[in-house]
């Protein structure tokens, strides 16, 4: 199994959701396990519960990122790139904090953190980086544009990376997740309660572990296997379809 390759992992988004599932997950297959997030008491209290090693830090602040890497002084081997934003409304109706804080958050820390990690793999012909996108990124409906755009940035970024390592032994996973019950929603509407009952209430959605579980199957399988992409959904949700505004003027 390809655990037995690796020793040290970085998880962002950690505090919460999928990557506090998958800091559990990973700290149980015995990796070091370095969980990045903004919240201080749930980043203790998750290291309290999984061992990690907790880093306070606002991944959209690069010198900061690379100021923490050169201080953990360790080779990552695992890099997952979790955190991610969302905001309501389309193009249309986007404003400036929406439009640069997602694209700060979701493709500029991810290709941030891969710069810097990455030549490590390289160098020592071995990594697994993982990337979670979503199924916004790889079909199109209507709302959430700007949300669209950077996760179809990290699909095609998954893409690249596996060519940019050609000849080492690193694989790229992106996962591409469906609808998954977390925060992100109520966040979104800055309502959680209502969150709950707008997206979640009466659907089966998907939750955090059901994505940790494709993780960590990316990760466990030989070292000879790159599972490339994963489209994980609930099963009662089906992307796509056709609109056609008919127009008689």
């Amino acid at each position: 199994m390809a655990f037995s390759d690796y020793r040290t992992a970085l998880v962002t988004g950690a505090s919460t959701g999928i990557g506090a599932v998958v800091v559990e997950r990973l700290t149980d297959r015995g990796l070091q396990v370095h969980a990045l997030a903004r919240d201080t008491d749930r980043l203790a209290e998750l290291a309290e519960r999984t061992g990690c090693v907790p880093h306070a830090v606002d991944i959209t602040d690069t010198a900061a990122l690379a100021e923490l890497l050169e201080g953990i002084g360790v080779d990552i081997d695992v890099l997952v790139n979790n955190a991610g934003v969302s905001r309501d409304g389309n193009i249309l109706t986007a404003d400036e904090f929406a439009v640069d804080e997602q694209i700060a958050v979701n493709i500029q820390a991810v290709l941030h953190l891969v710069r810097l990690i990455m030549p490590g793999m390289v160098e020592r012909d071995l990594g697994h980086i993982v990337n979670i996108s979503s199924i916004a990124g790889v079909y199109n409906f209507g709302g959430n544009t700007v949300y669209h755009a950077t996760k179809a940035a990290v699909h095609t970024l998954s893409r690249q990376l596996r060519i940019d390592g050609y000849g080492k032994r690193i694989r790229v996973t992106e996962i591409c997740p469906g609808r998954v019950e977390t925060e992100i929603f109520g966040r979104l509407l800055g309502d959680m309660s209502k969150a709950q009952q707008l997206y979640f209430d009466g659907y089966e959605s998907l939750k955090p572990v059901d994505v940790a579980d494709a993780i960590e199957y990316a990760v466990g399988t030989p070292r000879h296997v790159n599972i490339a992409l994963v489209e994980i959904l609930p099963t009662f949700q089906v992307p796509g379809g056709l609109s056609f505004e008919r127009r008689t003027d």
